[in-house]
């Protein structure tokens, strides 16, 4: 998208060319994938400034992208496994009703979900983004509150996979669903239901045990909120620095960092640390924060946290001069001159983009 028109063109034309080449496949999994991808370029025609010729030689000029989507599910209509597979890229692509459909249907062919699991895992991860993106939504007054009937649907998809394929990803996403049904929807950290939030943790320390598990950020941040929700401060913090640890460099998900400052703001005015203890701290971790992550994406998360606990922050950077701590207020002072430009991108969270 962001190359030169000339350069991304003979790519396109290359790749329909090929696609047309799968096409004439007996297999009729490549076939459906082939006009799956055929529908996706066609999506993406709109991005030159000319229709590309390769749309013309392929004969594809009268197709739209819906019919070439149809074309794959009608092939694949009584193969689970394709469907699966489909409704595997629809997500991705954000087309989540399709993604519903298609995995419905493949329900329908087969509803064991000891031999048609992915299924029901697709559903649900639809289900628990359909549920974070209209939440996420509803907290800047873009929308009306997320509908948790999302959650049930997807907390009785996992719970059948559970049973018959407990791996990692089941146990991060059942945890996830339990976390949701067991906070406030809109002040998350107030709990509505102890017993949803012990049995997400319950989860997660299952996902710790496999191999990789401890190895995943989105692991600990999730059990690190749980445990916010607590009031269990000090161990939130443990997992909120474990979660930034394990971040790539170059991560745009900030949210354990300002997680991990609200733990350390906790604990601070309750008295659990010393002034010289939390101002330690938050040096060592923002020096983390600002080798890990893009700067303005740092800046967004600042600005969530001392719009959130403004008279802590303010506490707390009266406390920090006082040491001769002066790199968060710094950076508070930089990001309260860079609101306005940082104020137009979107705000990206671990759970909206998993």
């Amino acid at each position: 998208m962001g190359s030169e028109e000339q350069k991304r063109l003979p790519a396109f034309n290359r790749t329909l060319a090929l696609l047309r080449q799968v096409l004439k496949s007996s297999d009729s999994r490549h076939q459906a994938l082939a006009w799956c991808y055929v529908g996706m370029l066609l999506e993406r025609k709109e991005t030159f400034f000319t229709t590309p010729m390769g749309i013309h030689e392929c004969g594809y000029s009268g197709m739209e992208p819906l019919d070439c989507f149809g074309k794959a599910i009608e092939i694949a209509k009584d193969q689970p496994p394709i469907l699966n597979r489909l409704a595997k890229i629809f997500h991705f692509l954000g087309k989540q009703d399709m993604a519903i459909g298609t995995c419905n249907m493949a329900l329908d062919v087969l509803r064991d979900p000891q031999l048609n699991w992915q299924a029901y895992c697709t559903r649900a991860k639809v289900r628990i983004r359909a549920y974070v993106h209209d939440l996420e939504r509803a907290k800047v007054g873009l929308g009306g509150m997320p509908d948790r009937n999302h959650l049930a649907c997807a907390k009785a998809d996992l719970e059948e996979v559970v049973k018959v394929y407990p791996g990692l990803r089941t146990y991060l996403d059942i945890g996830q669903v339990y976390y949701y049904m067991g906070v406030d929807a809109m002040r998350e950290l107030l709990a509505v239901d102890e017993t949803a939030l012990n049995q997400a943790l319950v989860f997660l320390a299952k996902a710790g045990e496999l191999e990789l598990g401890d190895t995943l950020p989105e692991l600990q941040l999730l059990r690190g909120k749980c445990l916010r929700v607590q009031g269990e401060d000090a161990n939130a913090a443990a997992c909120f620095k474990r979660a930034v640890e394990l971040d790539d460099a170059g991560s745009s998900h900030t949210e354990g960092f300002g997680f991990l400052l609200e733990a350390l703001l906790a604990q601070w005015s309750q008295a659990q640390l010393s002034d010289g203890e939390v101002g330690c701290e938050v040096d060592i971790w923002l020096c983390h924060a600002q080798s890990k992550y893009p700067a303005s994406r740092l800046r967004q998360e600042l600005q969530r946290v001392w719009r959130s606990h403004t008279d802590e922050v303010l506490g707390l950077a009266r406390a920090l001069v006082a040491q001769g701590r002066p790199a968060l207020v710094r950076l508070l002072f930089e990001t309260m001159e860079h609101e306005g430009e940082d104020a137009g991108k979107p705000y990206q969270s671990r759970e909206s983009s998993s």
